[in-house]
């Protein structure tokens, strides 16, 4: 059975708020923005090229079952750009403020640059530049044809 991951909920504890930064600052479009049913708002923002969305909406926790957690919580949250130099230019002249590149070896998926959202949800940008080459969507269409997974990571 196929699975893919394709929402992760945000903490956030302003929707208005976010949307505008992950749509203004970070460069993702908004996909949904709307109440789906009474009383229940969902903003979900999707990274350009990406197959995973974010969503924003104080109901989405209802749904899961789960606690809420806190706003600002979430760390680790992870993108994958095939040159950092361009995406961290790109992100500092929309106004996001972005660590310099840190270089932690010389293989390639080593180089990453951190920013946080207005509540403090942590994210990394990897530079992976085999993706210049091997857009994930063109992996993944090929594994479904019956193709071969060596080479994948990120």
């Amino acid at each position: 059975m196929d699975m893919t991951l394709e929402v992760i909920p945000l903490p956030v504890s302003d929707i208005d708020r976010a949307r505008d930064f992950y749509r203004d600052k970070v460069g993702f479009h908004v996909d949904i923005d709307q109440e789906v049913v009474p009383g229940l708002r969902i903003v979900q923002l999707t990274p350009p090229g990406s197959g995973c969305s974010i969503a924003l909406g104080d109901s989405v926790w209802e749904l899961t079952g789960g606690p809420r957690p806190a706003a600002g919580s979430y760390q680790g949250l992870q993108l994958c750009v095939a040159d950092i130099e361009t995406a961290r230019a790109e992100l500092v002249a929309r106004g996001l403020e972005v660590s310099e590149p840190v270089r932690y070896a010389p293989s390639d998926g080593a180089t990453f640059v951190y920013f946080s959202d207005p509540d403090g949800n942590g994210w990394s940008i990897q530079e992976y530049r085999r993706r210049a080459t091997e857009p994930l969507h063109k992996l993944l269409a090929s594994l479904a044809a019956g193709g071969s997974a060596a080479g994948s990571g990120g």
